[in-house]
């Protein structure tokens, strides 16, 4: 590749680059994850195991069969589908948000945060990120909390070491409850925390024996459902008038029973009544109204459905009462009906509203990124994590909305609301639906919050350890450290310390609205990184913000959108100006504070454009290529040069500026337009290449033309200019970009079908050959074509093996393309390359005679008329010089040379010498006729040399690669679209200007559309996300 080999320190071969990357692992510099603390390998955790897995885990839990059939009877069936409908198309819209930045690059570490943190910058990174991780502990408390609930209540109630069932006044009752909760809580902590510690493999493998429970629970809750279409549960509520009792103190639903022959009362005339049964004082409400039992699971065909369709929202304290039944109503007063602790009717524990219930219930969707989190345990992070979790919110999204139709059409109203199933014997209300025992649900739903709470105490130390790693909040420094287990141990010791508060507050309804909080913000931001700054996402934080304010604001924030954006242009002189000039200043200057980083280089193009005679644009493709490639975003400046002086231009200037401003709104292109007047093109240009922009908004690329003619035209201006352009840019650190036949190049308005565009990826110089293609295929003109890109293999190359690096490399880089490694090894050269690299030089040394010549030449006659001059003034009237008189042969043959030079040189003899006076004679010395026939003498024996000179050996060889490179180019990519080429450097000295545009042109040979891409210097892509 003798055509790069004088950039190959800063450009290396792509075989080179291609090794480097072949043994590329997704972990971070640092990060030593358990996996490679066993025999030194790299995470092997697949999609199901590492992703799929922990989001199920997390998402079917507490909430599901604790509180679902308690928001279902609350909120009613419509109210409930709208909560879990809204919570889970958040997380769906969230997770798609998530996938597309997982996608976009290798993901190491860090998971979620370092989504966010990449994305958003540091500030809201660390900020949300540490919002993201207290969140993620406080679930594990809620996790917990669940998990004792379940113990304590459903499945061994004795257990409780602040007796519950002694007490009667219901605060004391609750306060024993939260006691035992706290306890317990702590020990189970504990216990977790331990199992964490030993090793996260340990959990993985625990995974799927909790989540076999957790199916086969809900298995046998949709087979409850079924059988209840066929025979219904023999589980019974009783109804004292329309208010729900709990049964748990009495057996028998009936004010009065038959023992032998004497009417006796039973245990629940006992609870409402005082003395003995003919001489009694008993409960107004219980007088007036009479005791019912019904079904607590009617069945799926009952018709329940219709009662359950809204809900009954309410103060605490508030009795849970069937509606349709008939009741006789008491003038009680309202402390004495719900607090009065003789009462043994269930009650609200806490008042109700649609948005606290979605506060409650929101938490049972935000496992989604349990999977991220733990990315680096996986071995795959940028395919695991969008499959697995969108697979797994896909699943409990189907889960969940089934569940509130079942629900609804299948259990009692009265049954639904009772949060603790006081009314049916103190059971687990979805334990009664299930399917051979309740017993199923039970232990479950013990399991599912067992394994959510270890996924969250896994999570959580690895999320503070990412934080703590970037350095950004010092004081967090000493949580990076990991023990020689490879387990971040001290970010686990503060995790536990975190959960505990979660445990102290002990209830489970006052947790959930806190974990609410934080995973929408992360959310929101999650969404922000994703899609920063469109008008959707405008639109609907200013809606939502609008509703939680005012509803006249909604109307004013409609108007504005619509103002906005139908165009309007009114100049009023009004403030909003001001306050976008200083945001624009404000900008400016944060951008010019630190060069861009790679993930946000994106090419700012200044296009060189050039004028004819008449002052348009000679190839106005070039604007419409800039905007297929920019998509009217980032910054585009369309130059030109006006060649004279400043003073005789300042009309044309204008002129000219609105004509590039009428071409830039023609060809739908966002940008600026700069036009400057300068004595020549090559000053012109130079000072645009250093110039053009302000500040941080300086052009990183320039987009020319290839000058297609430069072989016509004898003077070398044409080229000369082209490889300084180049030289310029190169030293400028920006990169460059040469379109040939660009008249040829689509319109806006075209439509190119089926084809290819075709890379030929030769050296790396920053990645640019990746990125264009990329972003021209998101235009509508380029999009249905395919991307194929070609690199070469020499004799040292694994072939095979680069393809295959280069094809991992593409998949990282997110990148749909077909992968071809073309073989050129080392052969012998041609004798049409040889011939060919002769008549290059024969035809430079040419060119630099003739203008040698034509120099000397114009030089002489200078010379001569400068001596005929001077030879007036000191000449007398009546005298002759002696120089006049002399030999007639050499004043014959003086005037002859000056003749034939006049006649070759018309307009230079015009332009130089002045007429002489009448009787003036041109005299020419003998010296200078000797020196004129050595001038000839030599230009006849560098003729003569010219036909017998010897290529040089360093551009034969530069010539067979630049043959050799065409024919492989044009057997592959002759009827592709476009064909994108690494561009070789210029000469680095002035010299061999016109032998490296031959270079160029035997390269480009063949081809339609060409572009040459010449890298700044910098790396403009990364496969981190």
């Amino acid at each position: 590749m003798a055509l790069f080999e004088e950039e190959m320190d800063s450009n290396p071969m792509v075989s080179s680059l291609l090794n480097k990357l072949a043994n590329y692992t997704n972990l971070t510099q640092g990060v030593v994850e358990h996996e490679e603390a066993e025999n030194d390998r790299s995470p092997q955790m697949g999609t199901f195991i590492g992703v799929y897995l922990p989001c199920m885990q997390n998402i079917l839990g507490v909430i599901l069969f604790l509180r679902l059939t308690w928001i279902v009877g609350t909120a009613g069936i419509v109210g409930s589908f709208l909560i879990v409908f809204m919570c889970c198309a958040c997380t769906m819209l969230t997770a798609i948000s998530m996938s597309a930045i997982a996608t976009n690059g290798v993901v190491p570490a860090g998971g979620s945060y370092y989504m966010i943190s990449r994305s958003l910058g540091p500030e809201f990174g660390g900020a949300v990120g540490l919002c993201f991780y207290l969140g993620t502990t406080f679930a594990g408390s809620m996790y917990i909390l669940g998990t004792i609930e379940i113990l304590l209540m459903y499945i061994v109630k004795s257990a409780a070491l602040f007796g519950m069932n002694d007490l009667t006044d219901p605060e004391e009752k609750t306060k024993a409850m939260l006691n035992n909760m706290r306890v317990y809580g702590t020990c189970c902590l504990a216990f977790m925390a331990l199992l964490v510690f030993v090793g996260v493999k340990y959990v993985n493998k625990l995974a799927l024996v909790f989540l076999s429970c957790v199916v086969l629970s809900i298995m046998a809750m949709y087979t409850g459902v079924i059988k209840t279409a066929i025979s219904t549960p023999n589980d019974t509520v009783c109804l004292l008038g329309n208010r729900s009792l709990q049964n748990g103190n009495f057996e028998v639903c009936r004010k009065t029973e038959m023992r032998g022959n004497e009417t006796q009362p039973t245990q629940l005339w006992e609870l409402f009544c005082k003395g003995s049964l003919h001489n009694s004082t008993c409960d107004e409400y219980f007088d007036l109204n009479n005791v019912t039992e019904i079904k607590a699971i009617p069945g799926l065909l009952s018709g329940v459905i219709t009662e359950n369709l809204w809900g009954s929202y309410g103060p605490s304290g508030m009795l849970v009462e069937k509606k349709e039944q008939p009741s006789i109503s008491v003038s009680d007063k309202t402390e004495e009906r719900y607090e009065s602790p003789a009462r043994t009717y269930v009650v609200n524990d806490i008042a109700t509203c649609f948005t606290l219930l979605v506060g409650i219930y929101f938490p049972s969707v935000t496992g989604i990124m349990a999977g991220s989190n733990r990315s680096g345990d996986l071995r795959d992070a940028q395919r695991s994590i969008p499959i697995g979790t969108i697979l797994a919110i896909a699943t409990t999204s189907i889960i969940y909305i089934s569940c509130v139709l079942l629900f609804g059409a299948s259990i009692e109203g009265v049954v639904l609301r009772d949060k603790f199933g006081e009314s049916v014997k103190s059971s687990l209300v979805l334990g009664t639906l299930a399917w051979p025992s309740k017993w199923v649900i039970i232990i479950g739903s013990f399991f599912s919050c067992c394994g959510a709470g270890l996924q969250s105490l896994t999570g959580a130390p690895r999320l503070l350890q990412a934080i703590a790693r970037d350095k950004l909040m010092p004081f967090l420094q000493v949580f990076g450290h990991a023990k020689a287990n490879g387990e971040p141990t001290w970010a686990l010791l503060l995790t536990a310390a975190i959960c505990e508060i979660g445990i102290l507050i002990a209830s489970l309804d006052s947790v959930a609205p806190i974990l609410s909080m934080f995973f929408l913000m992360c959310y929101l931001f999650v969404n922000l990184a994703c899609a920063v700054q469109t008008l959707l996402l405008k639109l609907l934080l200013i809606l939502l913000l609008s509703e939680m304010c005012c509803r006249p604001s909604l109307l004013f924030s409609c108007s504005m959108i619509y103002i906005e954006y139908s165009g309007a242009e009114k100049e009023w002189g009004d403030g909003i100006h001001g306050l976008s000039l200083n945001a624009a200043r404000y900008a400016l200057i944060k951008l010019e504070e630190a060069p861009p980083h790679t993930k946000n280089w994106r090419p700012q193009v200044l296009v060189l454009l050039k004028l004819d005679s008449d002052l348009v644009v000679k190839h106005p493709r070039l604007l419409s290529f800039t905007t297929q490639l920019k998509a009217g975003k980032g910054l585009t400046i369309v130059s030109s040069v006006l060649e004279g002086a400043y003073m005789n231009r300042d009309i044309l200037l204008q002129g000219e500026q609105r004509l590039n401003d009428l071409q830039l709104l023609h060809n739908k292109s966002k940008g600026f337009c700069h036009v400057v007047v300068s004595s020549n093109l090559r000053d012109g240009f130079s000072h645009l290449i250093q110039t053009a922009g302000l500040g941080g908004m300086k052009h990183n690329t320039v987009l020319i033309a290839w000058p297609a003619n430069w072989k016509q035209k004898e003077n070398p201006i044409t080229w000369e200019n082209f490889t300084e352009t180049v030289r310029e840019t190169t030293a400028a650190h920006q990169a460059l970009l040469v379109a040939k036949n660009i008249d040829l190049f689509p319109s806006n308005h075209e439509r190119l079908g089926e084809g290819t565009i075709d890379v030929w990826w030769i050296v790396h110089d920053g990645g640019l050959l990746m990125l264009l293609p990329f972003l021209l295929r998101q235009h509508k003109v380029w999009r249905k074509c395919k991307m194929r890109i070609f690199t070469v293999a020499q004799m040292d190359d694994n072939s095979i093996q680069m393809k295959k690096d280069l094809q991992m490399f593409l998949y990282h880089l997110r990148l749909d393309a077909e992968v071809e490694v073309v073989e050129m090894h080392e052969s012998d050269i041609s004798a049409f390359t040889y011939e060919k690299t002769l008549v290059m030089e024969q035809r430079s040394q040419m060119i630099k005679q003739m203008q040698l010549s034509k120099t000397e030449r114009e030089r002489e006659i200078q010379s001569i008329t400068d001596v005929s001059r001077s030879s007036i003034k000191r000449k007398r009237p009546a005298a002759q010089t002696p120089h006049a008189v002399g030999s007639p042969s050499l004043s014959l043959q003086a005037q002859l040379i000056h003749d034939r030079h006049t006649r070759s040189h018309p307009a230079a003899h015009k332009d130089k010498v002045s007429p002489s006076p009448d009787g003036v004679h041109m005299t020419w010395t003998k010296e200078k006729l000797v020196s004129e026939r050595s001038r000839n003498r030599e230009a006849s024996m560098a003729v003569r040399d010219l036909f017998n000179m010897k290529p040089n050996q360093s551009n034969v060889r530069r010539m067979h690669t630049a043959v050799k490179l065409n024919e492989a180019v044009v057997k592959k990519s002759k009827d592709a679209q476009l064909v994108l080429l690494n561009m070789p450097g210029p000469p680095k000295h002035t010299g061999g200007y016109e032998n490296y545009m031959e270079f160029l042109e035997v390269l480009m040979e063949g081809l339609d559309r060409v572009l040459l891409v010449r890298g700044g210097g910098r790396e403009v892509i990364t496969i981190y996300s």
